[in-house]
């Protein structure tokens, strides 16, 4: 089982308008910096975040409890005492069993009441205790950038993340974006084998190949240290003459 909590910026839109109309560089700033403290706070507990849009991220938190999350709302508070931060915990089999099930409690009001004012929705699963992630990335992209402008290798790069995304969702994992070429896949429950199909079939009827790195953890962060370890070992395989497009870690 896997643990998922949600953090929100709640209000975002509306309040991005009492900036006034010349607000986006200080916004794109702003957002920056809001990702580094949240991701800050959970590494420091061997979470992991990931974007999902800017005013609203995914953390891996097994093994965190109420007192954890609830130290980071008030942490978070601090820092953004003019904006207002909720969290909403999940936990499943697969990853978007676990955002399903975080959706469903903030949708219907259930509050994990550590004080009066914290927004943290549902409860925490201390049987959440595996995080399988795979890190991709495209083979030789630096060969692929030789012959595509930098705007055009970035409209190939996000497509495949596209398809990516949409095909990893049919197995209930959820991919996340990562900057340069490189996605990150929450895949609890997903086969190696069912990874080389994917990717298989994303890069179908093109020259592009992507690698995969998957790693197994009882803490998000350490999950995501094997899958980039396993994708760190496919490129020295490579140097050895040893083509493998996957490779798996499972850290002790």
């Amino acid at each position: 089982m896997i643990q998922l909590t949600i953090i929100r910026i709640e209000g975002y839109g509306q309040w991005t308008l009492t900036l006034g109309s010349d607000r986006e560089a200080q916004l794109q700033m702003l957002q920056a910096r809001i990702y580094r403290d949240v991701q800050r706070l959970f590494s420091e507990r061997n979470s992991i975040v990931f974007f999902n849009r800017f005013d609203e991220y995914f953390a891996i938190t097994n093994g965190l409890g109420a007192d954890d999350h609830l130290h980071i709302q008030h942490e978070l508070t601090k820092l953004y005492d003019n904006m207002s931060m909720s969290m909403t915990i999940g936990a499943g089999k697969t990853a978007f069993e676990a955002n399903l099930n975080a959706y469903r409690t903030r949708k219907e009001g259930r509050r994990m009441m550590l004080d009066g004012n914290a927004r943290i929705f549902g409860s925490v699963h201390p049987q959440a205790d595996v995080a399988q992630i795979m890190h991709i990335d495209i083979d030789s992209s630096a060969k692929v950038g030789n012959r595509l402008s930098p705007y055009e290798l970035t409209v190939l790069v996000m497509k495949i993340y596209s398809r990516l995304a949409e095909e990893f969702l049919k197995h209930d994992s959820l991919a996340f974006f990562l900057g340069g070429d490189n996605v990150m896949v929450i895949s609890n429950g997903m086969a190696k084998e069912q990874a080389d199909e994917v990717l298989k079939k994303v890069t179908a009827g093109n020259d592009i190949k992507l690698n995969c790195g998957i790693g197994i953890g009882k803490t998000g962060r350490r999950a995501a240290e094997a899958a980039t370890k396993a994708l760190d070992t496919i490129r020295d395989l490579r140097e050895e003459g040893k083509i493998q497009t996957i490779y798996e870690i499972q850290c002790p």
